[in-house]
């Protein structure tokens, strides 16, 4: 049964999560959204009669994103200034979204058929972190799996440049350096080389289509300037040099990856940035199965790891957790990260026994 209450409350709810991110213009649209929303239009209606659980399922940033899409599209002066941060006033700000609703309800009523498809680069600081605790295990070569890829642009992890607290990885060259505000110590400084990166998802993004591409960049909030440079960066690399993506289901993806031949000397790793949550309960544990099944044969010569870069919504934080095969370590906490990459922070080991506390606030769902 639809809560219309419990909808335009999670409006009020993404408001916070963005101010706490520093995106006042996004926090504001979403808070106006909150009484803007009304059952003049039917994209209207549908967000008032949402059936579904509307935080869990980013209701808010799905709306978001298509207003988003309009403002970039230079649709309205009027809605282009509440983006453009020019109109702060909460009342014109609800009167403008509210008459874009309705004039553009067609144009906006898809967009709520998905949730965002958001790719951020820079989620891969955290997931080189992780790379780098395996590769003082096991050595510095790797083929990396991805599930839950988007548009692939974490697959670009080989190509990028890192700076993760003075540890330097990947190519000088590279037109895309990634270097998060680092805390705490810092990572491994193990050398890593990455022969192959191969990524799935359920609906990929193909960011050769002009289309798909602005869609992409909509989900990026507007206040995020740096981070709109970055994506338009990341799909320039992606149509230059291409990038290892199918489309399919990520168990049976995982599955079929895990019962290849793994050449010798290098080690296979899994790794997924903000997709755990979004995945069936029966996948996550086929996942599980399948990985742990291929630990329980990987030897010195041909090691297995796991690097994730989920959140934890019972400690509203953003981890980095390595599990890695031949060995008996569980998966290990290994630092804590911004939810777009903005930072991370390193931790000591040993990695369970401490209780850290979140440094940056609360965490944005996108």
């Amino acid at each position: 049964m639809a809560n219309e209450p419990a909808n335009r409350a999670a409006f009020d709810i993404q408001a916070g999560y963005c101010a706490a991110m520093d995106a006042p213009i996004t926090a504001r649209v979403c808070t106006a959204l909150a009484t803007a929303v009304d059952r003049e239009s039917e994209t209207g209606r549908r967000v008032l009669d949402w059936m579904g659980e509307p935080v869990a399922d980013a209701l808010a940033l799905r709306l978001v994103g298509g207003l988003h899409a309009l403002h970039r599209a230079g649709f309205d002066p009027a809605l282009s200034a509440v983006f453009a941060g020019a109109e702060t006033d909460l009342v014109r700000v609800a009167a403008a979204l509210q008459a874009t609703l309705v004039a553009q309800d067609a144009a906006l009523l898809p967009w709520l058929d998905g949730p965002p498809q958001t790719n951020e680069a820079a989620r891969s600081a955290g997931m080189m972190t992780g790379i780098l605790h395996l590769a003082e295990r096991y050595g510095p070569r790797f083929e990396v799996l991805e599930i839950g890829s988007s548009a692939g642009l974490n697959l670009l992890i080989d190509r990028y440049r890192f700076d993760l607290g003075g540890v330097n990885v990947g190519p000088d060259t590279s037109p895309v350096t990634i270097r998060p505000e680092w805390l705490g110590p810092p990572p491994p400084n193990a050398p890593v080389k990455i022969g192959s990166t191969r990524g799935v998802d359920i609906h990929p993004v193909d960011v050769a289509d002009p289309n798909a591409a602005a869609r992409l960049e909509a989900y990026v909030w507007v206040d995020a300037v740096e981070r709109q440079a970055r994506l338009a960066a990341a799909i320039a690399m992606v149509r230059d040099g291409g990038v290892d993506l199918a489309e399919g289901d990520a168990a049976d993806w995982v599955e079929a990856r895990l019962a290849e031949p793994q050449p010798g000397g290098v080690t296979r790793v899994l790794m997924h940035s903000v997709v755990w949550q979004y995945l069936p309960a029966t996948s996550r544990e086929r996942i599980r199965v399948a990985m742990d099944a291929a630990g329980a044969r990987a030897t010195v010569e041909r090691p297995l790891g796991w690097v994730m870069m989920e959140p934890n919504r019972d400690l509203h934080r953003h981890e980095v957790r390595v599990r890695g095969w031949p060995g008996e370590r569980p998966m290990e906490l290994v630092a804590l990260t911004h939810a777009h990459g903005a930072w991370v922070e390193g931790l000591s080991p040993p990695y369970e026994t401490r209780d850290y506390v979140m440094r940056r606030g609360a965490y944005a769902k996108n």
